[in-house]
């Protein structure tokens, strides 16, 4: 019970809670089913891509491109939709397409790292550049509306089990099966022997290679799954909409501590810091702070989470025993 009340998930969800409380207090809207759905609804695309994030991240990596792959995978499912025909399996093709390239833009990402050895910040900021020059450059910025998909993706959208948004279960999905690839799996451990030290773990007999390529199309396919996300939620495709978005994928990772140079991090951890970004996002419009001010805050809560999770590790480290050997 000791090591389940010191564990960093429980500090980032009393910090939570207690943030509910507060708002809960200044604003009794807060608190109501409809709220925390739409808290949920409006970071779905953050906790999607979050979750692949947290992979990368663990394997001391970097991946800069998140949005641009799922601005393109949205672009490119969002054109070729308007073609289809309008029946359910218009919605089982939109999965495949934007899945498939989201997918194949994250191994692009994985080859260039795990092959080349370039830097994956280098490599992810180069492929960034290259994708959101060439989607600009097809759609011209040109925005696409609800009466350029099919009826049964619009049905799609709206649907509701349990009076629950089809987008929530879908966040479930894709956390549940991160968790259990992460826990249950040797790819798993894998990633997390990588990130703890990936000269060791190369001599243990674990493929650099082929683990940094699966995480790196992980974080493609959920990509791909984010861009349908995306689509679901605001039934358009913006090919400017994810510019940026980013650094708030990284930030919601960090905030749920994982350590940003590797090895540490968690899938539930995650969801609380997805979560906590969405809660202070939504308390800050119903207290009605601007829009410059709310950035202000939230810029500040990631530069407290980072420099505790940085002098919580020089603690430790400083508790070790240093032992010098002399050849």
């Amino acid at each position: 019970m000791k090591s389940v009340f010191k564990s960093k998930e429980i500090g980032i969800l009393s910090v939570l809670l207690f943030l509910c409380i507060i708002l809960s207090v200044n604003n009794p809207v807060f608190l109501t089913a409809d709220n925390i759905q739409d808290i949920f609804k409006a970071n779905a695309i953050l906790a999607i891509l979050a979750m692949g994030m947290t992979l990368v991240i663990i394997t001391g990596g970097i991946d800069v491109s998140v949005a641009a792959i799922t601005s393109a995978a949205t672009v490119i499912t969002g054109h070729l939709m308007k073609v289809l025909p309008d029946s359910p399996l218009s919605v089982a093709a939109a999965f495949a397409i934007a899945i498939l390239s989201g997918l194949l833009l994250g191994l692009i990402n994985g080859t260039l790292i795990a092959k080349t050895k370039i830097p994956p910040i280098v490599a992810t900021l180069g492929t960034m550049s290259i994708i959101n020059g060439s989607v600009l450059y097809f759609t011209n910025g040109v925005y696409l509306n609800s009466s350029n998909f099919p009826k049964a993706f619009i049905r799609f959208a709206d649907f509701k089990i349990a009076g629950i948004s089809i987008l929530i279960y879908l966040i479930a999905l894709v956390t549940l099966i991160t968790w259990y690839v992460m826990k249950y799996t040797m790819i798993g451990r894998s990633v997390f022997a990588i990130g703890g030290n990936p000269v060791s773990a190369v001599r243990a007999g674990i493929h650099l290679e082929r683990t940094q390529l699966f995480v790196y199309g992980y974080m493609g396919f959920l990509a791909g799954i984010a861009a349908l996300a995306q689509m679901v939620y605001t039934k358009s495709v913006d090919p400017n909409g994810m510019l940026g978005f980013e650094l708030t994928v990284i930030s919601a990772v960090v905030i749920g501590g994982a350590n940003i140079l590797g090895g540490n991090g968690s899938v539930w951890g995650t969801l609380i810091g997805v979560v906590l970004l969405g809660v202070m996002q939504n308390g800050l419009i119903l207290s009605h702070v601007d829009t410059y001010w709310q950035k202000v805050i939230v810029g500040a809560v990631i530069l407290t989470a980072v420099s505790y999770d940085f002098l919580r590790r020089k603690r430790m480290e400083s508790k070790l025993l240093k032992v010098e050997v002399e050849a």
